[in-house]
């Protein structure tokens, strides 16, 4: 699904690929657009709904209005003529102090600054900062995190849980309706030997078992390794797990059900505890593992019998999807039931389309998954669109990411060579952004050091993960991720917590001064609130191209933005009493964008650090 450009006007409402509506009246560069659709059609006699006069930001001037190009092609005219026609209209007077025709057509504007005030107080009026809602609110089903059970979560669940996670609060933010779905692994095959290793080292009396919380799995990953060591070296031990499966499959066989229901159980609160430290959205609620799409695996196969979809190909069930061939150039089938009857991942996902769209009503569907599984995932969707299942309104998108690097630009692991694993990963995050507290300030009270450091480790955690284009690898790296400049989490919550305390220093209400017009009258505070009033846009077109890295590089621009005004423009300083509560204004405007803007991301923005 392309993205749309968000500095690109247009002629009426447009949608994003999230349902979103880019437009707002506290962006100037839509404002603008509407004053200059009504020149343009004024000078050519078009209607203005059907003119789009192409504002973007300018380094020449607040915006550029470039429209006049296209048109005059269109109607056989010079566009440099038709440019200054439309100045000449003298509709453009009241928003703005400069207007320049340049080059062959081009309309550089310059705001005033009266113009600009308005609009920041516009934007200060709401929770909102002038980010307007989702026209059409949509159902939005979020696919992301996903571990297996019985497997300690690693260092590539960090990218699908943390994506994924700031996807759900943008989307909420927007208003519309979330279903959040942690797709886990907790069915197939393995897990006969996994139930069998466990009735061997917990020692259980199978036919006793009644409950799933008398068991416990201390260590996963030694719990996995040690039943995959003992089905490849024990026939007796094989035949045992295989049976199993069987019984597990049948779903009526009681304590094989209660010893799966176990493993499921205590995988869940390893899962839980990562999530709780992490602070993300996802609940026991949100649990849609594998084995509920088991049932429906069968009337999936028959759907696509009736469509007429359904072939043979070397014994098994497939489905021939035009457009997709293998390496050697032949047509490529997605498989949809093995030559042993056995259903797989197709199958599975085939089945989640159907009971996201059927049974939720979703209309949008969002997978947060690795790139390796972009083709599946293309092929699962062409089918089921072929099949009359995924059809508009309804769509899916794959939320797509590279993997974590370590230094050595191969994937991250431990100092032992094993794989990090995502619980290491948080812990030690914590333990750096306490450590980082204790150095910088020693004489916070323990307890509140604890919080703060808390606060900044998964704040760097998160951050490092989200500011990074998701598409491509990242290397992690601690010293930079953690550090107190540079494009950090670290960097944004000091940004927000020393604004904080400039009201502090001032006794002064925070709420007191939103009413306040800013006068703008320095180019710092100028140029703080062109970037203030970008926020609209910027949450937009984050969710339009579904990549929170645009929203980290606002947040970015934006701080430093504030750092350029704040050594500029004294706000507290004794002699500048007159522009006291301007300047206010700004910095506590600053303070709820970057505090709003750091929420989306699942970040805190601590008000003392």
């Amino acid at each position: 699904m392309p993205g749309t450009s968000a500095m690109r006007e247009r002629t009426g409402p447009r949608r994003g690929s999230a349902g979103t509506i880019v437009e707002t009246m506290a962006d100037p560069l839509y404002t603008i657009a509407a004053t200059l659709r009504e020149a343009f059609a004024a000078v050519t006699g078009m209607p203005a709904a059907g003119i789009d006069p192409v504002v973007r930001p300018s380094d020449r001037a607040d915006a550029q209005a470039n429209g006049a190009l296209a048109l005059a092609k269109q109607l056989g005219r010079n566009p440099r003529e038709v440019a200054e026609a439309v100045v000449a209209t003298g509709l453009l007077d009241a928003v703005c102090s400069h207007v320049e025709v340049a080059g062959p057509g081009f309309i550089n504007l310059t705001f005033t600054p009266q113009f600009l005030a308005a609009q920041l107080v516009d934007a200060a009026a709401t929770d909102r900062l002038g980010v307007r809602s989702a026209e059409s609110p949509e159902r939005a089903v979020v696919d992301y995190s996903a571990p297996n059970v019985a497997k300690e979560m690693h260092a590539g669940h960090l990218r699908t849980t943390v994506i994924g996670d700031s996807l759900v609060r943008l989307l909420e933010f927007m208003g519309h309706e979330v279903i959040r779905e942690n797709h886990i692994g907790d069915w197939g095959t393995p897990f006969g030997m996994l139930i069998e290793h466990l009735v061997d080292v917990a020692s259980v009396d199978v036919a006793g078992v009644d409950g799933v919380d008398d068991l416990e799995v201390a260590d996963l990953n030694v719990f996995y390794r040690e039943a995959r060591t003992k089905f490849d070296e024990s026939d007796e031990f094989k035949a045992r797990a295989r049976d199993r499966v069987v019984k597990l499959q049948s779903r009526d066989h009681l304590e094989t059900t209660n010893l799966w229901l176990a493993l499921v159980h205590q995988s869940t609160k390893h899962f839980n505890e990562a999530y709780r430290k992490l602070g993300v959205l996802l609940t026991d609620d949100d649990l849609a593992g594998e084995s509920m799409y088991q049932p429906s695996m069968p009337a999936v196969l028959e759907r696509l019998h009736a469509a007429g979809l359904l072939a043979e190909s070397e014994g098994a069930k497939v489905v021939w999807v035009p457009g997709y061939t293998n390496r050697e150039g032949e047509p490529l089938p997605l498989i949809v039931q093995a030559r042993s009857g056995g259903f797989n991942y197709a199958t599975s996902d085939l089945a989640c389309v159907i009971d996201r769209v059927e049974r939720l009503h979703a209309t949008l569907l969002v997978y947060v998954v690795g790139t390796p599984q972009s083709q599946h995932l293309a092929m699962v969707w062409k089918v089921a669109e072929m099949a009359g299942w995924l059809v508009p309104p309804a769509r899916a998108v794959h939320v797509n990411f590279g993997n974590v690097l370590g230094d050595d630009r191969k994937m991250l692991k431990s100092r032992s060579g094993d794989p990090v694993t995502f619980i290491e990963l948080i812990d030690e995050a914590i333990d750096r952004g306490r450590a980082a507290v204790a150095e910088r300030s020693p004489e916070l009270p323990a307890a509140e050091q604890a919080v703060l450091g808390h606060n900044i480790g998964i704040g760097a955690l998160k951050y490092a993960e989200l500011s990074s284009d998701r598409i491509k690898d990242y290397v992690f790296d601690w010293a930079r991720m953690l550090a107190f400049d540079g494009n950090t989490a670290p960097y944004l919550q000091y940004a927000h917590a020393r604004i904080c305390s400039i009201f502090r220093r001032a006794g002064v209400e925070r709420a007191s001064v939103r009413a306040t017009m800013p006068t703008l009258s320095e180019p710092q505070e100028r140029a703080l609130g062109l970037q203030l009033l970008q926020f609209d846009t910027v949450v937009h077109d984050t969710l339009d191209k579904f990549s929170p890295h645009r929203l980290c590089t606002y947040l970015f621009d934006l701080a430093q933005a504030f750092t350029a005004f704040y050594e500029a423009c004294p706000v507290l300083k004794e002699g500048y009493e007159a522009t006291r509560d301007s300047r206010l204004a700004l910095c506590d405007l600053t303070a709820r964008v970057l505090q709003q803007g750091l929420a989306l991301l699942g970040i805190e923005a601590p008000e003392r650090m």
